[in-house]
């Protein structure tokens, strides 16, 4: 569930911890995320603000997201506003979806200025607004469109606060005035619950409702015995929330389905305590966010291979066609030569000659076009012409459809990789080497930089290491560079994959240990999700890589086939 009001209301009181620290480091780990590492004398920890549609946020995190090589314009402002303010404020703007984090800093006069950051987590409409303490807007993460927003986000306009709902405070407001409020709606009664009480979501609205009554009947019907039962179920609540915990909701398969400040029944599901609002919301939303992030920054990489393979295959195609038109320049040869043998019968002009053909065993007559202003022996040379220079083409068409066979073959590697990569540094390590395949063309001072990272490391069952290749460029290195040459060499057989390596630290090793590296090699490739899997191993004495060759590609002899199960570590 994205964040209600009352939850965001719970959530800023536990980031108080945050007043008094300063903004030591900003980072924009992509468009709709920012990081502050905060510190303090007493505390220090990560502040994360996201507007992502379905996940609109601010809270600790534990985790460290990889950052681009350069940092986007809106960070590099912040950066110039905010690098080392102190946090003096953290509030919530009623129980509205929209948090204020005031600063106090020094602008490039040496004054004291108070900017302020407005948070805004409205579905739909989330975003990042920085202002000057007058409320003038500085910048903001999205900007509104100037003609067709009634509510004005550009530099230099006035912030104002989203219009606030016309609803009743459950902090403020008593439970027998809710109720009543409550009562007077002709809907069903968790429609009427979530249209009276301010900050309530769909979720906690529906939980209030389901315990009042089983089926989900209309407010205004209610008997007296469940009216009394709302109007417990409204004191209840607001008990709550006044010492609320954080509590997520899990599926039988022990995974995550929804979180709130109270248990919650309606999915049958057990109701968690947690640690920490912060802690949930990092938990819930963790893992989903980072195959989110990766998925972002790899889609303009994505879309540049799949027009890259499309592109090639297409040229594959049209060079084996005009390959297979050319196997038939012997009949060119065999007219030029028919000519030239009866130049005495043909007449100049003639559009076309018939004559013996000497090359059919039946000695059958054949009709030669002929270009009629051209002489006979002209026309002689253009059919041996066009011999020749159609077997020309065919030595080129051959190379030429190597060269895309080899080609292709490289994109789908690469495209393996991109679907394997788990972080921002794979993927700047994937940028790069395509940069230096010529592939992405950048001038010298835009070229990605170059990310030092390391292979997947697992331990066979006996003990050996097994390290697994990341991408083309640690392919290379690892079974080029770090592999001993008595070590084993795993690659799925004419299927994209990462070079696996197990270190035989000089000994044979079990069958166990090769089928476990072999499994791994499946696992990291693009037959993952196959269940019999085709792989190849020899020593790496035995693989090669040949001159020119594009990364990650090589040849190998005298290997054995395993047909395995992948496994997926």
């Amino acid at each position: 569930m994205p964040l209600d009001g009352l939850f965001l209301h719970h959530l800023t009181k536990e980031l108080q911890i945050c007043v008094g620290c300063r903004a030591d480091k900003i980072h924009q780990p992509n468009r709709d995320e920012l990081v502050v590492l905060l510190r303090s004398a007493g505390f220090s920890g990560r502040l994360l603000i996201t507007t992502r549609s379905g996940s609109a946020r601010l809270h600790i995190t534990e985790t460290s997201p990889d950052n681009p090589a350069e940092p986007p314009s809106f960070c590099r402002l912040l950066r110039k506003h905010l690098s080392a303010a102190k946090i003096t404020a953290i509030e919530q703007a009623g129980l509205d979806r929209t948090v204020l984090i005031r600063f106090m800093s020094y602008n490039e006069m040496g004054d004291t200025v108070y900017p302020f950051l407005a948070v805004e987590l409205i579905t739909g409409r989330a975003n990042i607004i920085l202002c000057e303490e007058s409320g003038r807007i500085i910048d903001a993460l999205h900007r509104s469109d100037i003609e067709r927003s009634a509510r004005l986000i550009q530099p230099g306009a006035k912030y104002q606060l989203p219009e606030a709902q016309s609803k009743l405070n459950p902090l403020t407001f008593d439970a027998q005035t809710l109720t009543e409020a409550v009562l007077s709606l002709s809907v069903p009664l968790s429609s009427a619950i979530l249209s009276v009480l301010e900050g309530v979501s769909p979720l906690v609205a529906r939980e209030l409702a389901k315990s009042v009554m089983a089926a989900d009947g209309l407010a205004n019907e209610l008997t007296e015995t469940e009216k009394d039962r709302l109007f417990e179920v409204i004191s209840a609540f607001k008990n709550t929330l006044k010492s609320p915990v954080p509590y997520t909701v899990k599926e039988q398969d022990g995974s995550i389905r929804d979180f709130s400040y109270l248990p919650i029944t309606q999915y049958g599901g057990e109701s968690v305590k947690e640690e920490s609002f912060s802690l949930l919301l990092d938990r819930f939303y963790g893992s989903k966010d980072t195959a989110a992030r990766i998925r972002g920054m790899a889609q303009d990489i994505l879309k540049l291979l799949n027009n890259l393979l499309a592109r090639t295959e297409r040229k594959l195609s049209y060079r084996l066609s005009d390959l297979e038109k050319s196997k038939n320049r012997e009949e060119l040869r065999i007219y030029g030569e028919l000519i030239k043998a009866n130049l005495y019968l043909i007449k100049s002009g003639s559009e076309k000659a018939t004559v013996q053909n000497y090359y059919d065993e039946n000695m059958g007559y054949i009709d030669i076009p002929l270009d009629p202003a051209l002489s006979p022996a002209a026309n002689a040379a253009r059919y041996f012409k066009e011999y020749k220079k159609s077997y020309t083409a065919e030595e080129r068409l051959t190379a030429l459809i190597e060269e895309d066979k080899r080609d292709i073959e490289y994109i789908e590697s690469v495209l393996d990789s991109l679907t394997r990569a788990q972080t921002a540094a794979e993927l700047t390590e994937i940028r790069a080497e395509l940069s230096d395949a010529g592939y992405i063309h950048a001038p010298a001072s835009k070229k990605p930089r170059a990310v030092a990272s390391k292979p997947l490391e697992f331990t066979s069952p006996s003990g050996l290491k097994i390290l697994v290749g990341r991408n083309n460029r640690e392919n290379d290195l690892l079974t080029l560079k770090t592999a001993a040459k008595t070590d084993l060499w795993f690659h799925t057989k004419n299927i994209p994959g990462s070079h696996v390596i197990l270190f035989t630290e000089g000994q044979p090793p079990s069958g166990e240990d090769i089928f476990f590296a072999a499994g791994l090699a499946a696992g990291h490739s693009k037959a993952r999700e196959s269940d019999n899997v085709p792989v190849d191993f020899t020593e790496v004495k035995y693989v090669k890589k040949p001159s020119g060759a594009k990364p990650g590609m090589v040849i190998y002899t005298t290997n054995r086939t395993l047909y395995v199960k992948p496994l997926k570590l």
